[in-house]
């Protein structure tokens, strides 16, 4: 699988074996907007139980707030938005992002691939470029949530060494979905009882 960024070529897939060649992993551009909103909405509407935000909210922005959030995220070095492409189709994302006031703690937002490209490996590998990013930032650990129960989603995460963390909470207010906070902590950073999880906050909903 090709690993491009738009803003400096083709990246190292960092030892990422491609399964599935006629799939791409590609960095959004801040013209890519649009198609961002469309996978996005896409996202929220096929599981709506799988994220903080809702369809309803998202659905509601303007223009400029897509692409202000495009942009923001595609310059930044703090954040790796990435895109899942089949042909010219866009057929899943993920978002990784480090928070300004805790730089030690990589946050992993919005996974999500298209039901038909599922099975073949393809979140694990937009979760294998989140790790290696997050690793080449020199975090301590990527942090993420999943929906409580035995799921495709948590059976991934476990599979590549994340474990459960805290309490389950609410999805979002209101909600009698749960969710499951995990971390994985990243092999750079030295014995694992010298390091610390984050604490209990409001992530931001991207």
């Amino acid at each position: 699988m090709e690993l491009v960024d738009r803003r400096r070529g083709v990246l190292s897939d960092r030892g990422i074996v491609s399964r599935v060649p006629s799939h791409r992993i590609e960095h959004w551009a801040p013209e890519d907007w649009r198609a961002y909103r469309a996978v996005r909405l896409r996202s929220l509407a096929e599981s709506p139980d799988a994220f903080a935000s809702t369809l309803e909210a998202e659905g509601g922005r303007s223009d400029e707030e897509w692409e202000a959030r495009v942009s923001a995220g595609a310059t930044s070095e703090l954040d790796l938005p990435l895109s899942l492409r089949h042909g010219d189709d866009v057929v899943g994302l993920a978002w990784g992002k480090v928070l300004p006031n805790e730089p030690d703690s990589a946050h992993l937002f919005q996974m999500w691939v298209a039901p038909e490209c599922r099975g073949q490996g393809l979140g694990a590998e937009m979760l294998a470029r989140v790790i290696a990013w997050a690793t080449d930032l020199g975090a301590a650990r990527l942090v993420l949530g999943v929906t409580e129960g035995d799921t495709p989603a948590r059976r991934l995460y476990e599979g590549a060494g994340f474990r459960a963390y805290g309490d389950l909470e609410p999805l979002r207010p209101g909600s009698a979905v749960r969710s499951q906070k995990m971390l994985l902590e990243l092999s750079a950073h030295g014995p694992e009882e010298n390091r610390t999880p984050p604490g209990r906050r409001e992530w931001p909903r991207l």
